[in-house]
């Protein structure tokens, strides 16, 4: 299958989403965030819808639509003191219906809008693997930079605040890396099925009980797996590729389960 070059930008760029989403994945499932990556998907599909009726770029509409409502959430969550799982209830549902109304007025239920749904191995190319792969860089710098401070936020946002660490931009610096790596990855793993690739691994690492960063390294192996098993599978099946990556998670994580039992 490597003697095509889209296999070759899919698995490059596969690669890439699969360590970015473990590790934004690791914080965020600490936080109780888990539901953070699906609102922001469905708002990278608002992006898209809009991107699809104007005659746009998808991919910086969905950008530019999903990192304003990361945005709008935290914002929400940090000085409206509203129940983060209420808010993205809410961010979930309301994208989702914003998003199906906008396709509808524009008529474009097509093959193009399923390959955002679910993702493609047909649609990436070397343009999207470098894009992916500045974002991945800077990406992992600002984790690197700021990993103390993003790791004492997710296991006691109080006290990280009483400590004197810069809880609120932290958090917003968090909620924005996730809403870039979500935007970019909408083509090979699709806008309904990113937020599993970010949150399934992490859980399948945290049932081995080890500490953050093997926590961390498991779930970034198990992502790389998953994503590069998937792959392989959707091209001899011609299956979506976003579904046979997450389909293989779901493996991970049942085998997670079977092996650790307590």
């Amino acid at each position: 299958m490597f003697e095509y070059q889209f296999m070759i930008n899919a698995f490059l760029a596969g690669s890439i989403i699969a360590i970015l989403a473990a590790i934004s994945g690791s914080f965020v499932v600490l936080k109780r965030y888990s539901l953070l990556a699906e609102s922001l998907a469905h708002s990278a599909l608002v992006g898209v819808a809009i991107a699809l009726l104007t005659d746009s770029s998808p991919l910086v509409v969905a950008l530019i639509v999903t990192v304003l409502s990361a945005w709008v959430i935290e914002y929400l969550r940090s000085f409206y003191h509203i129940y983060s799982d209420a808010i993205l209830a809410i961010f979930l549902s309301g994208s989702l219906a914003l998003a199906i109304i906008i396709v509808s007025l524009s008529g474009s239920f097509n093959s193009s809008l399923f390959s955002y749904l679910f993702g493609s191995i047909l649609s990436i190319d070397m343009t999207q693997v470098w894009i992916l792969s500045g974002a991945g860089v800077i990406s992992l710098a600002l984790f690197a930079l700021f990993y103390r401070e993003l790791y004492f936020i997710a296991f006691d946002e109080e006290v990280a605040k009483s400590s004197g660490i810069k809880v609120v931009w932290l958090n917003f610096l968090l909620v924005t890396i996730t809403a870039v790596i979500i935007a970019l990855s909408i083509r090979i793993v699709g806008t309904l099925l990113i937020g599993a690739l970010m949150v399934i691994p992490v859980v399948s690492a945290l049932r081995f009980k080890q500490s953050f960063f093997k926590t961390v390294l498991l779930a970034l192996l198990f992502a790389l797996g998953s994503t590069l098993a998937g792959l392989s599978i959707s091209y001899y099946l011609s299956l979506p590729s976003g579904a046979a990556i997450v389909a293989c998670t779901l493996i991970v994580f049942i085998i997670s389960l079977v092996v650790n039992r307590r």
